[in-house]
């Protein structure tokens, strides 16, 4: 075997190369701005073999050009006191949490924040279903995606025994009442499912067994998931079925290519809000003021950070 994971007739070293390329892509839109992408990924034609067809300059320069408009919508929702709320619902490994990173990248986290719930304590094991859901949602002029959601009733916890079939019931007797309600008090929802192949997800799993870096992202119900596979097609095509509304309805992203399902999904969201422009006054930064007797108190050289780079 060559020692080149380019070139490598092995799947797995050339899924391993393309999935470290896929990584260092992440932290290029984390700390790249537009001015400096170009210069820094000219030339780097190995750089661009990620797996996927769509160029990485392409996928760069409309990436960059949607988070401006999330950056418009998040104005206009704190402008006008809108409550959003998404959800991210999709098997294990399917993408939900490259998506959300990409959407409050460059988001103010008092207005955009993150609900990811642990599994129920006790005591909210007791309490009606959705009540733990209901103390994250939105006030006006904020937004809140759901990495996963009260949906995991109808899938992880059927599929995994966790809830009685009495209860899983009750679940879709409630679940489209619950958001009709919230969306008649104000509330605008809107439900991701991010769909992958048997393939894909496979590779996905071996990606995360070899990349240390990714190996936390494993859990033992992660491994029984994969071996349940249908189970949870089944699962997800009855929750699909019974939980789509009107007010309320399921949009399904195909998300085997990862950059392209970042980009879609980013664009369909910015369409379920319309939004404009919000209308600041000019920012005016104000002179310092310079004291004479100000004197800058030393600090103790053992106190810095070392200087390692």
């Amino acid at each position: 075997m060559t020692d080149d994971p380019i070139h490598s007739s092995d799947p797995l070293s050339r899924q391993l190369h393309a999935e470290m390329l896929d990584s260092l892509d992440e932290e290029l839109e984390m700390e790249l701005d537009d001015q400096r992408l170009e210069a820094l990924i000219a030339g780097t034609a190995a750089a661009r073999q990620t797996g996927s067809d769509l160029d990485r300059r392409i996928y760069f320069r409309e990436l960059l050009r949607l988070q401006g408009e999330l950056v418009k919508l998040q104005d206009w929702v704190q402008h006008r006191k809108l409550k959003l709320v998404v959800l991210f619902e999709g098997r294990d490994a399917a993408g939900k949490g490259g998506v959300i990173k990409r959407i409050t990248q460059r988001l103010n986290p008092r207005i955009c924040r993150v609900a990811a719930l642990p599994a129920p304590s006790e005591r909210e094991r007791s309490q009606w279903y959705f009540q733990r859901y209901v103390s994250h949602l939105p006030a006006g002029g904020e937004i809140v995606l759901f990495d996963r959601s009260w949906y995991n009733r109808a899938g992880v916890e059927k599929v995994m025994g966790f809830c009685t079939d009495a209860e899983y019931e009750e679940f879709f007797r409630s679940v489209t009442e619950f958001e009709r309600m919230l969306v008649r008090s104000g509330i605008i929802l809107v439900k991701y499912w991010f769909s992958i192949t048997d393939d894909e997800q496979q590779k996905r799993f071996l990606m995360r067994i070899h990349d240390p870096l990714k190996q936390w992202k494993l859990s033992p119900m992660d491994m029984e998931s994969r071996r349940r596979w249908e189970h949870y097609t089944r699962a997800k095509e009855i929750m699909l079925e019974r939980s789509h509304i009107a007010e309320a309805p399921w949009w399904i992203v195909e998300a085997v290519d990862k950059k392209r399902a970042r980009l879609n999904c980013i664009h369909h969201l910015l369409g379920q809000v319309p939004y404009g422009e919000v209308d600041r006054p000019a920012i005016a930064l104000p002179e310092r003021v310079y004291h004479p007797d100000y004197l800058r108190a030393p600090q103790a050289k053992e106190i810095f950070v070392p200087a390692a780079y």
